[in-house]
């Protein structure tokens, strides 16, 4: 894992990257060239820049750099879609700047270069980086629950992760004279023996000289690195794991950052995202608009308040789902799988998001980021409050139309979903930059196109 901008990427998929965004520049760079030979006019060096970052985002969007244990078929598919629509983003972008279009030729020969060099990348590199790439051997220390979950998630064969388990070290209730005789030669053996590169510190009692401080010390000097249990879930998994997590941890730690320009840089961001996606998608909010009063009448919108920032409420506006007795107790439900309220038009609305395009207008008037934690509903915020530990602290930002645990983890409707999407929820809150926001927004697209989490 490399750490960029704060967020933690996978080294594998950011080398993958840059090659194939070579392959894909040269790809059109060589296709001109052969199909402009002679003729002395200059690279096009900008669509190429267009071409590749346009690819790029599309591939992202689905999932071609997410899963990389996938059948060759399937990439194969994927490419071709990634392709068809970076052809019809650069159409519009022709059509808006005619001065950028090189031509069917050209794009025939950059089609034929890019498709090949990407397979053939993906082919050799796969290959190369199983056998070939050194991985991280994680010696893990500790016992019980804790210790046994780090040992499962190392060994779930996960293709092209760099990590892998070296093994684990017992750390039992004992005297701190015992630790002080027995630690120090047994773990910097068993940290010699195993060539551990890590070590994982799966204790949820620290206390009582049940954990070798001086000797993890030792090994952390001599260059092994030591790491607790939330700081290897942070960086491995993308979340904050409650059941391990300190407030002493989150104090200290790093993270957490706000200020003036920060806060500045993100509303221009979501002004500018939020009314460029409601040109970009008016024809089909209106249409969708016209389905709902057609299957079910007014109202078309659907008003709700939620929670947002610093635990203010305010009212979300969406395109109504539901059937307009859904709630007709007045008590607030999740919505389970296969609910009976949703409508048919309502079903196809979730299943794409068009039901959350309402919500830009909420941007637009600053009640709502467009990435942040989904805000949740007075009711339900109140139940959480009280059974789910450091909840509150999503609401330290704005919520989203959009966010990370959108993209990470299915859609929630329990309070054991809600303790999952919270963990995600506060890795956003202490790592968000614009960088991750724009990660979030190209996964969305993926969540959209393939449809995961719908309900």
């Amino acid at each position: 894992m490399i750490r960029l901008f704060n967020h933690y990427l996978p080294l594998r998929t950011l080398v993958l990257t840059l090659i194939e965004a070579l392959v894909l520049f040269q790809a059109m760079v060589l296709g001109f060239e052969l199909r402009m030979l002679d003729r002395g006019t200059p690279l096009p060096l900008l669509e190429a820049g267009l071409f590749t970052g346009v690819m790029l985002l599309m591939m992202t969007g689905l999932g071609l750099y997410e899963s990389q244990s996938e059948p060759f078929r399937v990439m194969l598919q994927r490419l071709l879609v990634a392709y068809l629509l970076t052809l019809v983003v650069l159409s519009a972008i022709f059509y808006v700047f005619p001065e950028t279009y090189i031509g069917r030729g050209v794009f025939a020969l950059t089609t034929l270069f890019a498709a090949g060099g990407v397979l053939l990348i993906r082919l050799v590199f796969f290959r190369i980086t199983d056998v070939g790439l050194p991985k991280r051997r994680v010696l893990v220390v500790g016992n019980g629950a804790e210790a046994e979950e780090v040992i499962r998630f190392l060994n779930d064969g996960v293709r092209g992760r760099t990590i892998e388990y070296a093994g684990l070290y017992p750390v039992a209730s004992r005297s701190v004279e015992e630790s002080k005789a027995q630690g120090y030669t047994r773990l910097m053996r068993t940290v010699r023996e195993l060539r551990v590169s890590e070590i994982v510190i799966a204790l949820r009692e620290r206390r009582g000289g049940t954990m070798p401080l001086r000797e993890l010390l030792d090994c952390k000097l001599k260059g092994t690195k030591v790491m607790d249990l939330v700081s290897f879930y942070e960086r491995e998994k993308g979340l904050l794991k409650i059941d391990n997590l300190r407030a002493s941890w989150l104090i200290f730690g790093a993270g957490f950052d706000r200020g003036v320009t920060r806060d500045v840089v993100k509303r221009i961001f979501d002004v500018v995202v939020s009314l460029l996606l409601l040109v970009i998608t008016l024809p089909i909010l209106l249409l969708a608009m016209l389905a709902i009063l057609v299957e079910s009448g007014l109202p078309v919108f659907y008003r709700q308040e939620r929670v947002g920032q610093g635990g203010k409420t305010f009212t979300i506006l969406k395109l109504r789902s539901m059937r307009q007795d859904a709630e007709k107790d007045g008590k607030p439900k999740w919505a389970g799988a296969q609910d009976s309220r949703i409508t048919r038009v309502g079903q196809f609305l979730r299943r794409t998001r068009i039901d959350e395009l309402p919500q830009l207008f909420n941007v637009l008037r600053g009640d709502m980021s467009f990435v942040g934690p989904r805000p949740e509903r007075p009711y339900f915020v109140e139940k959480l409050l009280a059974e789910i530990p450091y909840y509150d602290v999503r609401h330290s930002v704005k919520p989203g139309v959009t966010g990370w645990s959108q993209v990470r983890y299915p859609y929630g409707a329990s309070v054991e979903d809600a303790l999952a999407k919270l963990q995600y929820d506060l890795y956003y809150v202490k790592n968000h930059s614009l960088f991750l926001d724009l990660l979030i927004l190209v996964d969305t697209v993926q969540v959209v196109l393939l449809g995961k989490g719908a309900r």
